[in-house]
């Protein structure tokens, strides 16, 4: 299983974090891989170290890899939970209140954007 943090609106407009299995299949030597996942296209993102987005909501529905740094993410129960290189995000929030984001480190953090169809 691979896991990923889902943040999504409910019908209030609350927003909610979800870890979400996605189930992974033995390939042989290329490892053990997830169905394919039809996408529409990929963004390459680089933000400054004091990267303090307020309340806000998903341009759209996309994958966010983290490659470096560290994010701390609210929701807008109060729910906070941090992130950092490696973790995957599948943000769904793209009504309602939406989710807060901030850098933890002094860097520049770096991720991709993978949006969804």
């Amino acid at each position: 299983m691979f896991t990923v943090t889902r943040i999504y609106s409910d019908a209030a407009g609350e927003s909610h974090f979800e870890d979400i299995a996605i189930p992974l299949t033995e390939s042989g030597m290329v490892g053990s891989l997830s169905e394919m996942i039809a996408t529409k296209g990929i963004i390459f993102r680089e933000v400054e170290p004091s990267y303090d987005w307020d309340f806000h909501t998903a341009p759209q529905r996309q994958y966010i890899i983290l490659l470096d740094g560290s994010i701390e993410i609210q929701t807008s129960l109060g729910d906070t939970r941090t992130f950092s290189a490696g973790h995957v995000l599948l943000v769904e929030d793209t009504l309602g209140k939406g989710h807060k984001t901030r850098n933890l480190l002094p860097e520049k953090r770096k991720s991709i954007f993978i949006v969804l169809p």
